[in-house]
């Protein structure tokens, strides 16, 4: 019986032996460890980052607000926006928690928005309005753009996601108009 045993239990070890073997093999042999761009795209995904050799181009805040319908961005700013209801509230007349309350927030001045709220003294000493490109670099990380804030929150890295956050904040009480792309002379709008 003991015999049997240990001949299952090499066995097992041994195919297991394999397993890993071939797997280490095939990792090495299809470069898994350094991935490669492919010469000619399959398809382009707008909205996406694009390589330009080492250099990365990155959308504005602009573009990435008009990447989808009103609608659609409301709807995942909602979603995006339930890291931020730990802090906030959104609703008229929504009382102040950690943060203060965010409703009709964009377009008013920077930390003089919300009676009754102590604002930072660095988001304080900032000046000027919500506008979405203070949004986008407060919402990208608060610490760069108000070095000494309150707001403990590392940011939001995808330009989609703060643009979707602003333009669920937009639609609850303010009426910031969307900005328009703005395309170089020359350049052919694209649909």
């Amino acid at each position: 019986m003991n015999d049997r045993f240990n001949t299952i239990a090499g066995w097992v070890l041994f195919a297991g032996i394999v397993a890993l073997g071939s797997s280490v093999a095939c990792y090495k042999y299809f470069h898994a460890d350094k991935p490669e761009r492919p010469d000619q795209l399959g398809y382009i995904i707008e909205g996406v980052e694009e390589e330009l050799g080492s250099v990365v181009v990155d959308v504005s805040i602009a573009e990435a607000l008009n990447m989808m319908s009103a609608d659609e961005q409301i709807a995942a700013g909602q979603r995006v926006f339930a890291k931020c209801s730990a802090c906030h509230s959104i609703e008229q007349g929504g009382a102040n928690g950690i943060g203060p309350n965010l409703y009709a927030v964009m377009g008013l001045p920077i930390a003089r928005s919300v009676a009754g709220y102590q604002y930072s003294d660095a988001l304080k000493s900032l000046g000027g309005n919500w506008t979405w490109e203070a949004m986008d670099l407060w919402l990208k990380n608060p610490r760069s753009f108000a070095d000494g804030t309150k707001m403990s929150f590392a940011g939001l890295k995808k330009i989609e996601d703060r643009a979707a956050v602003s333009m669920y904040m937009n639609s609850y009480g303010s009426a910031l108009p969307i900005p328009d792309v703005e395309i170089p002379d020359g350049e052919e709008p694209q649909t």
